[in-house]
């Protein structure tokens, strides 16, 4: 199966969540890429993927660390802790500190793909 993406490439200026993404529930793990291609400079983006069995409750899952710089970053999120999840989003933070007056804005997008885990073992 192909990349699905959870955030389209998004600027944001504030706090928020994205869309929702219709998931197949699975006991294989799914890799998530988070791409961050702008953010200024004494700025921080936190993002976290909640996951929800019907869409109305949703439940955090996994939380990237606070980042500072653009880059990709990949974080594993093992559905089989969370059986019922049939729906993924995205939410995310955003800091400034300092001086500086200006607003925050950043450009990121997020992606999950499910991962096949191959175990070593004696034939």
């Amino acid at each position: 199966m192909l990349p699905q993406t959870i955030l389209p490439e998004t600027i944001a200026h504030r706090d928020g969540m994205g869309g929702i993404l219709a998931f197949e529930s699975s006991s294989m793990p799914v890799l998530l890429t988070l791409n961050i291609t702008r953010i200024l400079e004494q700025e921080s983006l936190e993002v976290t993927v909640s996951g929800s069995p019907d869409t109305e409750h949703w439940l955090p899952l996994v939380r990237f660390p606070r980042k500072f710089y653009c880059g990709t970053y990949s974080q594993w999120l093992d559905l089989a802790a969370h059986p019922g999840v049939k729906f993924l989003r995205a939410e995310w933070t955003m800091h400034r500190w300092g001086l500086v007056e200006s607003e925050v804005l950043c450009a990121f997008s997020l992606a999950a793909e499910p991962m096949k885990v191959l175990r070593a073992g004696a034939r």
